[in-house]
Formats: structure tokens, C-alpha cells, sequence
């Protein structure tokens, strides 16, 4: 039991890293083509996790730099946990591929947006309809890539 347990998380870490890689190619296509600025609010959730626990990075300098390094990280970090939680929870008894990628596309968002409102980072009712899809088209994505990554895997188990 314990193994099969461990095999889902596992795969959940992989089926993540590639959602993950989906989420982030289509938001920076996304900035590229309509030449928009990048989004700052990881870096500006890692200040804010960084003021609640009294934490100095250092100089204005270095600072922005651990800002602009550990940001991202912690975007991955919530696309990988998201996935490896889905796959843990659902171990061999999966939903079909539409029904997991939605799932695990809304879950997705639900962990980043969730995480970025409680910190006060970020505020999805004052988004619009043009904010709302600027995310939600990258969690499309997200869950897709994840969801087929998490079926293609258990299939090579059988």
C-alpha cells in the first residue's frame, strides 16, 4: 500500500514539473507576443512571507535579486505540490483525462491565487475579464499537460 502510495507522488512530481513547464511556456508566449510586462507578484509574495517572518535579505540590491530568484521557486513549488497532491489523493483510480485536467487546472489556480489573495498580494475580484484570462489560459495548459503526463505514466505501469 505504502508503495503505491509513494509511486502516485512520485508521478505527481513529474506530471507537476511538466504542467508546470506548460503553465509557465504559455504565460511568457503570452507576455512575449502581446509585449506585456511579467507579473511580480511572486516576487512580491516572497517580500510578504519574508516581512511576516521578519526575515532581512539583505541589501536593496540583493534583495531584489533573492526576490527575483526565489519567486519563481515558489511558483514552481505550488504547480508541483498542486499535482503531486491530486495524484497522491487519487492514487490508481484516476478520472478520466477531462475530467482530472480540469480538476487539477482549477486546483492549480486554486493554490497560486489562493496563496497570493491570503497574503494580500493580489486581489482576484479586482482582476477583469482580461486578468482572469491571462491566468486561466495558462492553467488550461497546466492541467492538461499534467493530467495526459499522470495517464501516460500510469499506463506504462500496467
Amino acid at each position: 500500500m505504502a508503495r503505491n502510495w509513494l509511486a502516485s507522488l512520485t508521478d505527481g512530481i513529474v506530471a507537476g514539473a511538466a504542467g508546470t513547464l506548460a503553465r509557465e511556456l504559455f504565460s511568457n508566449l503570452d507576455v512575449g507576443v502581446r509585449a506585456r510586462p511579467m507579473s511580480d507578484t511572486h516576487e512580491r509574495a516572497v517580500q510578504r512571507m519574508v516581512d511576516l517572518a521578519h526575515v532581512n535579505l539583505g541589501p536593496a540590491d540583493r534583495a531584489a535579486n533573492r526576490r527575483a530568484g526565489f519567486g519563481p521557486v515558489l511558483g514552481i513549488v505550488n504547480g508541483v505540490l498542486a499535482v503531486s497532491l491530486f495524484a497522491a489523493l487519487t492514487g490508481r483510480r484516476r478520472p478520466p483525462l477531462p475530467v482530472a485536467a480540469v480538476v487539477i487546472g482549477i486546483g492549480g489556480m486554486l493554490v497560486a491565487d489562493g496563496s497570493m489573495t491570503a497574503l494580500g498580494v493580489t486581489d482576484p475580484r479586482r482582476w477583469g475579464a482580461e486578468g482572469w484570462l491571462e491566468d486561466a489560459v495558462p492553467y488550461v495548459a497546466y492541467g492538461l499537460v499534467a493530467a495526459a503526463t499522470l495517464e501516460r505514466l500510469d499506463r506504462g505501469r500496467c
